[in-house]
């Protein structure tokens, strides 16, 4: 079944693919789904037949939902158009370009499910989709299903198939490519192979072992992707067996309790950044799925649940500041800026969007690794607030308190006072607390938290009558509480 939703609510946009995503794991039927953001941008695609249903908000700005349909309905006579409104009363207009369902946000599974459900039975019964090759003895239909792996040979290309029999067309491998990995059990482990992921049967660092037994090399630089790729589609299969809700929903998931990975999306335009950040990532065992633009990332975010995303603030199509707040729209996922952007500003900006963290890309691997994993577990666990007598610190709004009131921190202050009293008692030397809240910079000998050590202990004397933290005579500082 092919759907189009045109929305210019990106919330709406990723919840109504979300739930597309989900009926099709339940339903096991194939279903493409394409987005747009307004009725132009839909417009222009159209040419007539593309698709089965379209799903259309009847107020856009510009080109509204029934101009387009009516547009759409001079191009396809067939298409079901269903307008998606969060009022009934245009509802009767529907009937001028003959609606096939009127539906009210937010649409749910209890809604929108049946109404597939119709729009599929009603659909003409199709062949088992497959691919087609065309050679001197004449056309032959082959089922993707039946596909275990395919394999290019100069220039001929094998279809090993699950019977162990084998079809062979003198072709490229680039005339099958597009239209095998559009599904999502193909993948491409090597440029001379593409591998239906129900037929794999182990998988190591260097090749892929089918089935029928066959080893498929995985090259090399292909590899972290591979692994990342199938273990999503594992996931997926488990969550459709066990019927588990794949919707959108609140963060409260801790991973290390349900003995699974750690999921983030990492979003950059950058391939080396991408291939640089996710190869640390995956080193300590986390499934990685990358964006390379705030679009790829919104739709990543409707049919993905990952535990934290990972954010670079200059984006193509958008600053990361207003995607993380797009995507807090959609999901209450973590977000951590990731960035080459160091200036205090753009930093204090990045925690005004709704980023816990804002991590500088000249960063130490495993500090980041380190800053990372600490807010996930932070996230996970629902910590978000340190509080010792009357000084309460909430790691979520950036802000300390004082009897109810806001003291005010530089945000490096924030960050030292935050180590401190998360690990309240411990002893950090000069330059462990540099190494932590410096992020790499060349070390002064402890100037700078010393520096900043003596600015925040006289704002808290101040604001409290107790500055709270604690030097230690050769070895560092520690926060204890007042009555310490």
């Amino acid at each position: 079944m092919r759907i189009a939703i045109c929305d210019d609510d990106e919330w709406e946009l990723a919840h109504l693919s979300g739930l597309i995503a989900e009926y099709r794991l339940k339903r096991g039927i194939n279903v493409d789904c394409r987005v747009f953001h307004n009725g132009t941008d839909f417009l222009c695609e159209m040419r007539g037949g593309e698709y089965d249903l379209v799903l259309l908000d009847i107020l856009m700005p510009g080109i509204s939902g029934l101009q387009a349909a009516q547009e759409l309905r001079e191009l396809d006579k067939d298409v079901k158009l269903v307008f998606i409104s969060a009022s009934p009363e245009f509802a009767m207009e529907g009937y001028s370009v003959e609606a096939y369902h009127y539906l009210l946000k937010p649409a749910d599974a209890g809604s929108l499910f049946p109404l597939l459900d119709r729009v599929a039975g009603e659909l003409p019964m199709q062949p088992e989709q497959g691919v087609l090759l065309k050679s001197r003895d004449g056309i032959t239909r082959i089922s993707f299903s039946r596909i275990e792996y395919v394999e290019v040979i100069d220039k001929t290309v094998f279809f090993h198939l699950s019977d162990s029999t084998v079809r062979d067309v003198t072709a490229a491998m680039g005339d099958f490519e597009r239209q095998l990995l559009d599904r999502q059990e193909f993948i491409k482990p090597h440029r001379s192979y593409l591998v239906n992921m129900n037929y794999v049967q182990a998988m190591d660092a260097g090749c892929i072992v089918t089935a029928s037994g066959c080893r498929i090399p995985v090259s090399r630089l292909r590899r972290s992707q591979v692994r990342d790729i199938y273990m999503d589609f594992l996931h997926r299969a488990e969550t459709a067996a066990s019927g588990h809700d794949t919707q959108l929903g609140e963060f409260s998931r801790n991973p290390e309790q349900l003995g699974e990975l750690w999921r983030i999306l990492l979003v950059d335009d950058d391939p080396e950044e991408r291939i640089f950040w996710g190869d640390i990532l995956r080193s300590h065992g986390c499934i990685i799925r990358t964006a390379e633009n705030g679009d790829d990332a919104v739709l990543l975010m409707a049919s993905w649940r990952c535990d934290c995303v990972l954010l670079d603030v200059m984006l193509p199509d958008r600053d990361g500041f207003s995607l993380c707040e797009a995507l807090h729209r959609i999901s209450r996922t973590p977000v951590i800026f990731l960035s080459c952007v160091t200036e205090t500003d753009r930093q204090l900006e990045g925690f005004a969007a709704g980023g816990i963290d804002y991590i500088t890309k000249n960063t130490p691997a495993e500090l980041f690794w380190a800053k990372v994993e600490t807010r996930m577990k932070l996230a996970a666990s629902g910590r978000t607030r340190y509080c010792h007598g009357s000084l309460l610190l909430d790691l979520a709004g950036r802000k300390v308190q004082v009897d109810g009131k806001e003291l005010c921190l530089a945000p490096t202050e924030f960050d030292i006072l935050l180590l401190l009293m998360k690990n309240a008692g411990r002893i950090f030397s000069p330059e462990e607390i540099f190494g932590m809240v410096w992020c790499g910079q060349p070390w002064d000998d402890g100037q700078m938290v010393q520096m900043h050590m003596s600015r925040l202990r006289r704002k808290l004397e101040k604001a409290c009558g107790h500055h709270f933290i604690e030097s230690v005579w050769g070895q560092g500082y520690r926060f204890v509480s007042e009555d310490a």
